[in-house]
Parts: structure tokens; sequence; C-alpha cells
């Protein structure tokens, strides 16, 4: 089985990865987080910090990208390539409001026969790896099969399924009997993407027998960063590599952020599904919610890892 670990905006950047990395090897491909192409858009000082090879030198990065025109996607590819990335990532999953609207991520699929041409004007002048993260429609799972109509078109690195609508958002269960299609009728090689938080959701998953060979995993392994380890049968997570892990990605902020606020933001999102791995811990996530500096937060945090423990066989 291959794992990939999915992008998490304000928090899978460059710190985090490498810190995942050092302390819980086994994810095959990073993906950043996106970025929204455009043929006048420069990156952002914080974008191109975070895509500079020299900071990603020890992990398999690819970069996402947000787009809908062929010559936004050809330029913002070019600046990509000339960072020194050979593979990148369409987002057609995304379901935010404001990315929707503007016929982005998931919005693109409303309309297929320009998601096709769109995928015919790239396809035609470039032979770059590419592969794509969908969702299976609109509104309807069936959609999904003109979608793999024109998917199977293109010679894409890899297909990335999440088996839910957009309407759905991240709500109700994702359509597992679609992805087992996908699995048959996909030219292209397939990747799962879809609630796979704890071990009981993978075993949940191979239990339905859905045959895949990839798997993406977010926020589940934002909630536990060992999580792919036990998917492998090896020993869970014990509290002190989190601590280890926890203090390295903290120290690390700290010493490139600029003021408390900052490296607080980061760490209190961390923590919100973090803090699920420790058994009645609801006194001290409020606690983290409600600091104001990190002389106050690390006092939190090292009575927490002093007074709690972790939830017993969270696998489940």
């Amino acid at each position: 089985m291959k794992y990939y670990f999915a992008p998490l905006e304000g928090i899978t950047w460059y710190i985090y990865r490498n810190a995942h990395h050092q302390f819980f090897p086994g994810v095959d491909k990073y993906f950043a987080p996106f970025i929204v192409a455009g043929t006048r858009r420069q990156f952002s000082a914080r974008e191109e910090n975070d895509l500079t090879l020299a900071h990603n030198q020890k992990v398999s990065l690819i970069p996402q990208v947000l787009v809908n025109q062929v010559d936004d996607f050809l330029y913002t590819w070019n600046k990509l390539q000339d960072l020194g990335y050979q593979e990148v990532n369409l987002n057609f999953g995304c379901p935010s409001g404001t990315v929707v609207s503007k016929k982005r991520g998931a919005g693109f699929l409303e309309d297929v026969k320009e998601l096709d041409r769109f995928l015919e004007g790239i396809f035609s002048v470039t032979d770059s790896k590419i592969s794509i993260k969908t969702r299976i429609g609109i509104e309807n799972p069936d959609e999904f099969y003109e979608l793999i109509h024109v998917y199977n078109k293109y010679p894409l690195e890899e297909l990335i399924i999440h088996p839910r609508v957009l309407k759905d958002y991240y709500k109700n269960k994702p359509h597992i009997s679609i992805y087992q299609e996908a699995v048959k009728l996909s030219k292209n090689s397939v990747c799962y993407n879809g609630d796979i938080v704890r071990y009981s959701d993978y075993a949940g998953l191979v239990s339905n027998d859905c045959v895949t060979e990839k798997i993406m995993i977010g926020r589940g392994l934002i909630r536990n960063p060992g999580l792919i380890r036990e998917l492998n049968g090896l020993p869970m997570i014990t509290k002190e590599e989190l601590f280890d892990f926890h203090n390295k990605v903290f120290y690390d902020y700290k010493e490139i952020l600029s003021g408390d606020k900052n490296v607080l933001y980061r760490m209190k999102e961390i923590w919100a599904y973090m803090i699920d791995l420790f058994s009645d811990h609801e006194k001290y996530a409020k606690k983290i919610r409600k600091s104001q500096n990190c002389q106050e937060y690390e006092s939190i945090i090292t009575a927490l890892f002093h007074d709690l423990e972790l939830v017993k066989n969270h696998k489940g």
C-alpha cells in the first residue's frame, strides 16, 4: 500500500511535513496546500518559502493547483518547474464556497465539457506528470460515470478520488461503491481519499472488499501522526513520541515565525485535531484555545502530557 498525506491549509506547511517525516516515516507523497493559478500572479513569499526544494529535501512533495484556464495552468506550471518540480496535482475536489463560486475545485465538475476542453488544452502541449484529485460530481454520485469517461482520455499520473459529491461537503458517508467502480473503469492508476481518520475506518474500507493500492489521508494524520504505522500493523504511537514530535514542530515554528500570535495560530490548528488522542481532554483543549503567549502555551502543554494519557486502544 502507498500512503499520501493530503494538504490542510494552515497546518501542513514545510515545518510540519519535515517533522512528520522525521518522526513518522512512511508517507510516499506529501501534497502541498493548493496555490491558485494565474497568468499574472506571482507566488507569495509564504508560498515560495513553503515550496522551495531547499525546505523539502527529505520529502517527496507534490504541489497542488486550483485552476480552470489553460493559460493560467501553463504559466503556473512553468514557474513550478523553475522551482524544480516534475509533477503537479490539479485540485477538482475542494468544496469551499469561495472556490466553487469561481468554478474552481469541485465547482469545475459542473461543466464536464469545459473540463474536457481544459484537459485537452493542457495535455496537447505538455507531457508533464499531472495527477488529478476529484470528487465524483456535484449532486448525484452517478455523475462520476461521465467524469471517468473524460479522465480516461488523458494519461494521468494518477487519479485521486474523494467519493463524495460537492453537495455532501464533508458530511454523509463516502460512496465506496463508486470508488469500486472507478477501480474497474479507470485507465489510470487510482487512489482512495476520504474519512480515514482512525484504524477502524481503514478496516471498514478493506472489509467492504474495496480494492485499492493507494490511500490519501488528511485529518487522520493530523489527529494521529503515527496512523500509517498502525495501518501497517506496527505499534501505536506513544505519548513520549508525540511529545517529541510536538516540540519539534513548536520550536521550529518559533524560530521562523514572527510573534507568539503566529506560532500559536499554527499550534492551535494542530491541536484542534490532535487533542482527540487524549482521554478527558476537555479542560486542556479549552486552555490551549485560550492561551495568549508561547510561555503560557508551553506550560499548558507540559501539564497536558504529564496529567493525561492517550486514549486506550485509540485505533478505534
